[in-house]
């Protein structure tokens, strides 16, 4: 059985196709500049040359066909035909209110995603295309819809209600969705597993920091409450997003700086964060380069998004009461040792104690690592997120009928003996390079 997921961002399609039986990963890659000069495919697959192809897409209908044509091209292909693949797993950013769970794509379904393109229009739109495209060319397959915001459906009134009027959110659906969910569901459950906890007993403080970021405060093994809003806006300082900031600022701005609506709009989702403070970088290595050079706005950057994160910690660690676990993960939290280092800075008085050292050497995307100190009564973790994994179980028990919510339905990545193939292999490259990594591995505990 083979289940091919994808991931269709606002000018991307990510994909991987996993081999169920052999519980294998048989390749993963990205089409990039999907609608813009320059599109490619980058597919890789193990024993196999990455391959790079420049391909013209100039929707997201080309780019899907051009991973069907790759995954099952004669020389470097994973598949003999479309055939084999039984399920497909999508990703839809914004599920709004109707969704607590991954579903079965119908068109009563894709007719709701549709409904909801106001909620995230530079997401959601994308997503059904993709969805489309894909069912044109697999029309007899199951198609799955797994959404970001399902995971916090379990957060209570007190998490997602604004202080706005109340007409707001019946009229509009204006409350708090939060974002990430497939990544949060992931860590948490594995962050259960490295504590020897059941996942529903385990309190634990999730970051996920990457381009777009967010923070996750799970109680008793379900999202309580976290930082992203209606939109992938608020909270944390991110790449291109502002986070939270005063919406009064926005008022100002369209006043005395002659703002339109999409021009505050493009401000504070593509101007913003680390890129707006420094005025030329996004990408965290830029700025640490610039920092370790001396640059003070450079400095600055970090050192706020660092203490943005920090004031979360803070606030969910009174929100939960007791804290088990600090997870890091996504793209700065998995490689980023300044950004965490800042981020647990003074907290030793709540009990988060980071070996400086174990920290400065966790940057690796094939292991589970702890960089808390032996004393430290929170453990800290660094675990790399898979939500192409969770993409992929959902769709698998979908299509055989045996999915559930996650309260009621154990995932193969909670076993204490699950082992990820294609990093486990890759671990061993990584420690030949680095053999320091093996004293950082966080084992499950039973």
């Amino acid at each position: 059985m083979v289940i091919l997921t994808l991931n269709c961002g606002s000018s991307s399609v990510k994909y991987q196709v996993y081999d169920w039986d052999q519980k294998n990963v048989l390749a993963s890659g990205i089409v990039e500049r999907v609608g813009q000069e320059g599109s490619i495919i980058n597919h890789k697959a193990p024993g196999v040359a990455d391959v790079g192809i420049e391909h013209e897409c100039p929707n997201h209908v080309v780019a899907v066909e051009l991973i069907l044509k790759t995954i099952t091209d004669p020389s470097h292909g994973v598949v003999k035909s479309m055939a084999e693949i039984g399920a497909v797993g999508h990703r839809v950013v914004h599920g709004g209110m109707k969704f607590a769970r991954s579903v079965l794509i119908t068109d009563e379904s894709l007719a709701t995603f549709k409904d909801l393109i106001d909620l995230a229009p530079l997401h959601n739109p994308a997503n059904i295309t993709g969805i489309e495209a894909a069912k044109a060319v697999l029309p007899n397959v199951p198609h799955c819809a797994v959404m970001d915001t399902a995971w916090h459906q379990t957060m209570p009134s007190t998490s997602y209600t604004y202080a706005l009027p109340h007409e707001w959110q019946e009229k509009h659906m204006v409350r708090r969705y939060g974002f990430h969910g497939t990544s949060f569901l992931y860590t948490a459950k594995r962050a259960s597993v490295l504590l020897g906890k059941d996942p529903f007993a385990s309190n634990v403080i999730i970051a996920h920091i990457g381009n777009g970021s967010s923070i996750n405060a799970v109680k008793d093994g379900c999202s309580f409450d976290t930082s992203m809003g209606m939109t992938p806006l608020e909270g944390l300082v991110m790449g291109t997003r502002s986070g939270d900031v005063d919406p009064g600022i926005v008022f100002h701005m369209m006043k005395k700086g002659g703002l339109s609506p999409a021009d505050v709009e493009k401000a504070l989702n593509k101007e913003s964060g680390v890129l707006g403070i420094t005025g030329r970088w996004s990408d965290r290595r830029d700025i640490e380069n610039a920092a370790e050079a001396g640059d003070k706005i450079a400095i600055v950057a970090q050192e706020l998004e660092g203490y943005r994160i920090k004031k979360y910690i803070g606030a969910y660690y009174a929100a939960l009461g007791r804290v088990d676990a600090l997870v890091f993960t996504a793209g700065v939290g998995e490689m980023g040792p300044v950004t965490r280092h800042l981020s647990t800075l003074g907290l030793e008085g709540m009990g988060i104690k980071v070996d400086p050292d174990r920290n400065a050497k966790a940057k690796c995307r094939n292991a589970e690592l702890e960089i808390s100190a032996p004393d430290s009564p929170v453990k800290v973790y660094v675990i790399p997120t898979d939500e192409e994994l969770v993409m992929t179980e959902d769709a698998f028990a979908l299509m055989n009928g045996t999915y559930d919510i996650h309260t009621n339905y154990a995932y193969d990545f909670q076993r204490f003996d699950y082992v990820n193939k294609q990093r486990a292999a890759g671990l061993v490259k990584d420690l030949q390079k680095k053999p320091y990594l093996a004293d950082l591995i966080a084992h499950p505990k039973k």
